[in-house]
């Protein structure tokens, strides 16, 4: 079964930006990937998808700031994020299309 680790999460200032990733112990080349978030004290909520084809969709909190992406051959999946927002604070999870999560990354954006 394949493993997600995601990374690259940290505190950050209002405006800032981070890149985070998520990498699988396999191929996910025909998998669909979510970015995911949840702060604390509220639910999970979708971010970002990008399918196996590469077409991406997004949360409407989030769009034209963050960008999902995909490298197969690393078997990875990105998500920049820009002009970050203290209500963009939360954990952020990687899953794959077959419910496969992965631990979460912590993001703190604050001055």
């Amino acid at each position: 079964q394949v493993q997600l680790v995601e990374s690259g999460g940290g505190l950050v200032p209002p405006g800032g930006s981070l890149r985070l990733s998520c990498a699988a112990s396999g191929s996910i080349r025909l998998r669909a990937l979510d970015w995911y978030r949840q702060a604390p004290g509220k639910q999970r909520e979708f971010v970002a998808q990008i399918l196996s084809s590469g077409s991406t969709s997004y949360a409407g909190s989030v769009k034209g700031r963050f960008t999902i992406s995909r490298d197969n051959a690393k078997n990875t999946v990105y998500l920049q994020m820009n002009s970050l927002k203290p209500e963009d604070s939360a954990t952020y999870y990687c899953k794959t299309s077959n419910d496969i999560w992965g631990q979460g990354t912590q993001v703190t954006v604050s001055s």
